[in-house]
Order: C-alpha cells, then structure tokens, then sequence
C-alpha cells in the first residue's frame, strides 16, 4: 500500500523502536539515533515549525551537507504538509538567488555559520527569508540578526507546544496523502534556469519499494550517505528507501573523512556517481605506480585474471576449476586488500547513477568482486527508470525496466517512460510540463537509447548532443569522453566533431595523478598551469589518447570519430566557473562558446594559441588566468575491418 514519508517513520518507530536508524560521526566518535528518538526529533522538529508560523503548502529550502538533522527535517516539513527544497550546499550565494525567489522561500535551514552568511547576503535583496534555522552554533553565538534560531531552541520550544496543543500535531499527519507533493528537487540547469521538478511521496515510495524488491535490501543494509541532498539520487537511496526498508543511514563527519568513514562502517548498499569511482581507480593506480616491481607485476597478472573471470564468477556463471582456484588465491592477495583499501569490504550490492560510466571502469569494479551495477534515471524519474538484475549485468546496458515503469523509444530514438516515477509537474511551469509529458503520459527523456532483444536499454547519448561528422559517422561524445576519463591522468574531457571534418578534444589532467608521476619521473613543476605545459606531460595524454583511438577504430562505426587533435587545458572545469553543473556534468555548448578561440585553432590546424580566461573563486570574487597552449595532433589508426 502506497504511504507517505512521516507515516512510514512511525511505522517503524512502534514496529522497532530501540534499533539504529541513523548514525552521525562527530569529534571522531559515532552517535546513533534510534527509530524512537528519530520519530520524537521529527515531531519536536514539525511542531517548533509550528510555533513559527510554518503552514501546509509552504516550502522550506535546506542547505547543508549530509547532516541527521535534513534527513530529519525533510520529514517533519513534511509531516506539516510542507515541501522541502534542497539546495547544493556548495553554491555560492548568487547561484542560490534564483530557486529561494522562484520558491517563495520564507523558512530556510542552514547548517552552520557559511551557510547563515550565505543566507543573510541574499537576505538584503530577498527580504522574503524570515526565519533561518541553524544546525551546528559555532561562531554563531553574537549573531543578532531577526529570525535566527537553533535547531536546538527550534525542538525545544516545538517540546512545549506539543505538550501545549494535544493530538494537533497527529492531526496535521492524518490529512497528508500519497498524492501530495513531497519534495521539490531543482534540476541543474545545464540549458538554462533550473526548474522546480515537484515529486509526490507516492512516486519516491514506490521507486523505493521497486529497488528494495530488485536487490532484497532490509533493515539490516548499511548506507553511507555523503552526495548532496539536493541530488535526486541521494533522496531516493538515503531517504526514500531508507524509509522503505528501514536500513541504517550513516552521516561522516566531513567531505573530507568520507574514505576514512567508509572504510569504518563498512556499507553493505553504495551508491556513487561513476566519477566517485573514477576517483577510486586513480587513487588505485597512483598507489600500484609506487608500489615495489615485484608487487606491479602480481597485480598486473591477477588484474589480468579478473578482467578474464571475475564478473562471471560474480554472476554466478560456470568458470573451470583451474581460473576459479586462481581467482581465489588472487582475492586474498589483492582483491581483498583493494577492496578493503576502499572500504567496500561489505558491498552485497553498489550503484552508479548520474552519468554514463565507461564500460572499462564498469568491468573493473565487476571483476574484483563488487556487485556495481547501473541505474538510469532523471531527477524528473525519481533516478528511477531503469534497474539492473543481479546475473544479467552487461556492461554497455543500462539494464531492464524497473518494476512499476513502462519504457518505450520514440521514432527518433528518444527514450520514453512512463509509470510510478515519473514527476507530478514542474513547479509554476505548466508550460514546461506540457513539453517534456506528451497526451499519453510518457515523459521525454532526452537521452537517445536502443532497447536489445533481453529488453535491455543502452542510453547512447544525450539526444541534442548526438550528432554527425561531416564524414557521415554517429558523433556520441559522452560515449568518447567516458573511454577518456578510464585513464587515471585525465579527470575531464569535452570532445566537439558535430558536423566537423574531426574530431577534437579539450583534456582536463588530474593533478594528484599526474602530479605523482610527475614526480617519479623526476619532473619539476610549478603548479597545474606548469604541469599542463609540459611536454612530457602532452605526450602522455597523447598516449592515452592513442588507446582510445584504436578502440574506436575496432568498433563498428566508431573509426571515423576518432580524436584527431587535442590540447590540455591551462585550468580545471569548475562549476564555480559555469562550466560543469553542480552535479559535475560538462555544459558542452557553455564551454564551446567559452573557449571559441582554442576550439577555431584546433580545428584552423595551428600548434598553439594564447588565451585568457576568467575564473572565480570561491569567495565570489573574479581573476584570469593566461597561458599560450600547445594544439596536438592525435595518433589514429585504420578501421579494424579494412585492415582484416
């Protein structure tokens, strides 16, 4: 039976009151809440709501980082018949502007004094924020400003009133249905304003309850929860399923301690963006690059392995006797210990979500003996569309529809869904609505896809961003862009080559990687604008690159989208600069409009070319940054089958 947020906390307050529902790591040690306290904490929480004059059918915008009190907080709004609004804690306060003025914003919840000021700025040209609740009161302690007050104060005086106003608290509860709006999650906005995506507690419950099926997750799962709230796929696996299947959730202490927390509670449930595996993979590799020789060339042989048997072992498919006792031997000596070493020692199943990942990376977390597996999905979907089954993981899928959707392709390729996911409305947007659901109740994706004959979804691309060379091939450049970054130096990539003679291809290195085997090369440098500059350093990449290529060139279809030339960035893409969402995916045509210059050298043919661009920090404040970069040519190679 569909339910919603608050009545799914209580069922299991009184169904389980003493066990463990959330963990918090503070001043390096680990406090629990029970269901019971939980559920008094939410309710002290909606009714100090109360006492402020917070009502059904208001929003209150969330600012934090990953903190038991926005879990908490998200279902006491609720509980009134309010509408949490998570924003990313990482904005800056500019960015911020648009969603607290397009949602009304009256009530806000701040996690510590960055994001009281953050507030109080907007304050002075959205005089609408009255209230800003803070969590965490250090350096707070001489604010006067009007309408601060305490999470603390904030569920004490919610304490009296409740105490004060009898059954008036279980009956705001009882007018709550599953129909009613549950959250409104802003979508990053990468063609323009975000929108408002408004999802009902109905469609998250019942996403949830398709993935607890799909995957048998109880209360005795584990989850570390440290995405941003505001991201669709932490509100469905650190909230929404949390509540459906009443495992544990667990706060670290800061985005800093992640790994560190990681490995101590040992998650048996992750979910991840691919580029949070990318980042294992680097760690990994600079790690096995200073390693002893004898310790490489076991590593290397036992990777060789598990490329070969491990994501068949995994599935439970039939590998000789021989390759399975190997296998073993190899989980002791270095499958274990790399898995540990990430603190995924426990993982009965992990996801990635949010980005297309690179099969290579996808077959390499497979075949040490982590169940990863995809899941497709979009904020406006719940993150919810497809699911892939345990045993009938391919590696270029996206998997099958999830229980509860109904997936179709429109006659352009354009994937379709339809079912228990997909959103109510986009906020104060009717016109924006009616574009994206057509009369049958389908929403349009915009992902380009094809459906295999196991009803498996492979997403191609962005459909906008899919288009054609000059020379007649398919141009995928997320596809290209994925293969790129499996590479431990290279952190990002953009490749342009719609309706070009070539394909071209801005690198972003990854510092921490390079910068080591910088090092071991015994190569000085002054900074990431001096390392980028190197020779040394182009034609590693140009290596990189050159793999990439004859990839391609085995692929059908794919030798004609080769790279042809490429230069190395002078800077990191940074959402603070506008050129990746705050969800880290790239702003193609904001970054080609950008860099036009070095986009014309490349394709112009010329060797190098000065720039300057401006950059932000993080306070707000505005440089540039200047550099004269080198333009490459990219070794490419035959079709395959004109060489056979």
């Amino acid at each position: 039976m569909t339910t919603t947020f608050p009545h799914l906390l209580q069922k299991h307050a009184a169904e389980r009151p003493g066990a463990p529902a959330l963990r918090e790591k503070e001043y390096g040690i680990w406090q629990t809440w029970s269901w019971q306290q939980a559920a008094q904490e939410v309710r002290h929480f909606a009714c100090g709501l109360a006492t402020l004059g917070f009502a059904r059918g208001q929003n209150l915008a969330f600012i934090s980082d990953n903190r038991p009190h926005v879990y908490l907080g998200f279902v006491a709004v609720q509980s009134l018949g309010g509408v949490p609004i998570p924003l990313y804690q990482d904005a800056v306060a500019a960015e911020m502007v648009f969603v607290l003025q397009d949602a009304d914003i009256a009530f806000a919840f701040a996690e510590n004094q960055e994001q009281v000021d953050k507030l109080l700025e907007i304050r002075e040209t959205v005089p609408g924020i009255r209230h800003i609740i803070y969590d965490d009161p250090r350096g707070l302690r001489h604010y006067d400003q009007p309408g601060l007050i305490s999470t603390a104060e904030l569920m004490a005086r919610g304490a009296e009133w409740d105490a004060q106003h009898p059954g008036a608290w279980e009956a705001g509860l009882a007018q709550l249905r599953p129909e009613d709006v549950s959250v409104i999650l802003y979508t990053s906005g990468t063609t323009g304003k975000p929108k408002g995506v408004c999802q009902t507690h109905a469609s998250f419950v019942l996403s949830a309850m398709g993935g607890v099926q799909v995957d048998g997750l109880d209360a005795s799962d584990n989850v570390i929860c440290y995405l941003p709230p505001a991201w669709v796929g932490d509100h469905l696996f650190s909230l929404a399923q949390w509540l459906v299947a009443g495992f544990t959730i667990n706060c670290p202490e800061s985005a800093s301690t992640v790994a560190i927390d990681l490995r101590e509670i040992g998650p048996t449930y992750y979910f991840a963006p691919p580029r949070i595996f990318e980042g294992m993979l680097t760690s990994v590799s600079i790690r096995m690059e200073d390693a002893a020789a004898p310790k490489r060339w076991l590593f290397e042989r036992c990777m060789q392995l598990a490329r070969r048997v491990g994501s068949d072992i995994l599935d439970g498919k039939p590998v000789g006797f021989v390759d399975r006792m190997l296998y073993k031997l190899g989980d002791l000596a270095i499958y274990g210990p790399l898995r540990n070493v990430m603190g995924l020692s426990h993982i009965r199943v992990a996801y990635t979500a949010g980005a297309a990942i690179g099969p290579d990376l996808f077959r390499f977390f497979r075949s040490i003996g982590i169940n990863l597996k995809q899941l497709y999905g979009q904020t406006e979907t719940c993150a919810y569309v497809c699911i892939q089954h345990n045993g009938q993981v391919k590696l270029h899928t996206v998997g099958q529809a999830a229980p509860g959707i109904e997936l179709k392709l429109a006659d352009n390729g354009e994937v379709l869904v339809k079912g228990v996911s997909v959103l109510k409305e986009y906020y104060k947007r009717p016109d924006a609505t009616a574009e994206v659901i057509d009369e049958q109740g389908y929403f349009h994706t915009g992902d380009a896809g094809v459906i295999d004959a196991d009803g498996h979804l492979r997403i191609i691309d962005r459909a906008k961003d899919v288009g054609r060379t000059n020379g007649g091939a398919m141009f995928a450049p997320n596809y290209i862009e994925n293969k790129l970054k499996f590479f431990a130096h290279i952190k990002e990539a953009v490749c342009f080559g719609h309706q070009r003679d070539q394909v071209c291809a801005f690198i972003n290195i990854d510092f921490e990687a390079v910068g080591n085997w910088a090092e071991r090369q015994g190569l000085p440098y002054g900074g990431y604008v001096d390392l980028t500059s190197k020779p040394q350093v182009q034609a590693l990449i140009a290596e990189c690159i050159a793999k990439v290529n004859a990839d391609l060139a085995s692929e059908d279809g794919m030798a004609g989208t080769q790279i042809a030339r490429f230069l190395v960035l002078h800077k990191e893409l940074d959402p603070d600069d506008d050129e990746l969402t705050r969800t880290r995916k790239v702003r193609r045509n904001f970054i080609a409009d950008k860099y036009g210059v070095l986009v014309d050298a490349l394709y112009a043919g010329r060797t190098e070319q000065f720039i300057t661009t401006q950059v932000k920090f993080e306070d707000g404040r505005t440089g540039s940054l200047s550099a004269t970069l080198k333009l490459l040519d990219a070794k490419t190679f035959a079709p395959a089958k004109a060489a056979a």
